[in-house]
């Protein structure tokens, strides 16, 4: 068991107890794959703290959840840090201004390019000729302060110049790279997905925080939607997702490319970059721009010349918690 404090040593009462957290030591690859992950069965919210900058070795996991945690609840918290092996997770009481504020602890606004990335609890100011969207830490992956998502915005903000007219991104997360996909190429028809209805719903939240209109929203099995193929193609498809999911959808994400359009993948590691690569080279796309980022890689590919048809149906081995449906 953790190192738990009840309500009456933490000089609260039972009624004023509102939350739980449970906290433990981790690493930043952990911190990193945690955040990274969308197949994660824990009714919890999961926060992860750099506590000391530049050591991957000083991380934090910090759970938030509604209930006392029970002994399956921290056995799966445990699970997530293998590091921590044999260290007694922290267990507080929390009333509810303390989630709020610990929620987005941490969390200060991130730059890339033309665009700022910040909470509730830090407004701040859009860049001349940027934007600033507020993305709260929630239910769905993606605040943008993990190397994946900003990587994504700083390799979006580097195709401005290019024109796009059909936008995907598959494995939305909380919309922030829909969101800035809007705001380069505000006259594109822009989709965004995920097979998580809550992340929908979530984009769906924060598009209306943000002032942002006329995004189609699907909640969708990768690119294995009709409204999806009836759309395409796309001359611009995201997908940040994990390096399983990425391998297994490569024939359906290049399937609905445009000839010659812009694929930005992310959620890989920088050990998994070839396979992925090769999985799309297979589908006849090229590698054109990498941005590496610790351990982390974001790609960018263009489409073949012709477009791409699958030869085989969709395999669903290496989808990593992606329901097929089919």
């Amino acid at each position: 068991m953790g190192q738990a404090m009840s309500a009456d040593q933490s000089g609260l009462t039972a009624s004023e107890v509102d939350s739980w957290r449970v906290s433990l030591p981790c690493t930043r690859l952990e911190a990193e794959a945690i955040d990274a992950a969308d197949d994660l069965v824990i009714d919890a919210v999961l926060m992860t703290t750099e506590e000391a900058e530049d050591d991957r070795e000083r991380w934090r996991l910090d759970a938030y959840m509604e209930h006392e945690p029970d002994a399956a609840m921290l056995a799966a918290i445990v699970a997530l840090v293998p590091s921590a092996a044999g260290t007694a997770p922290t267990i507080t009481p929390l009333v509810e201004q303390d989630w709020v504020a610990l929620s987005q602890e941490g969390l200060e606004p991130i730059r890339e390019g033309r665009f700022v990335v910040h909470t509730s609890a830090h407004p701040t100011e859009a860049p001349d000729g940027g934007r600033a969207l507020l993305i709260d830490a929630g239910r769905a992956f993606g605040t943008g302060h993990h190397a994946t998502t900003s990587g994504c915005l700083a390799m979006l903000d580097g195709l401005a110049d290019r024109r796009f007219d059909r936008i995907i991104d598959v494995g939305t997360g909380t919309g922030v790279l829909a969101f800035a996909a809007a705001f380069l190429w505000p006259e594109a028809t822009i989709v965004a997905t995920d097979i998580d209805p809550a992340a929908v719903e979530v984009t769906h939240v924060n598009a209306e925080a943000n002032g942002i209109e006329d995004i189609a929203l699907l909640v969708a099995d990768g690119a294995l939607h009709d409204d999806i193929t009836q759309r395409g193609p796309y001359d611009l498809v995201i997908a940040n997702i994990l390096a399983g999911p990425l391998v297994s959808m490569a024939p359906e994400l290049a399937a609905i490319a445009a000839p010659g359009g812009a694929i930005v993948l992310a959620g890989l590691l920088e050990t998994q970059r070839s396979q992925v690569v090769e999985a799309f080279q297979a589908c006849g796309c090229s590698l054109e721009a990498v941005d590496r980022r610790g351990d982390w890689s974001i790609l960018r590919l263009a489409a073949g010349a012709t477009r791409f048809v699958p030869a085989n149906p969709p395999d669903p081995k290496g989808r990593d918690g992606w329901a097929l449906d089919l």
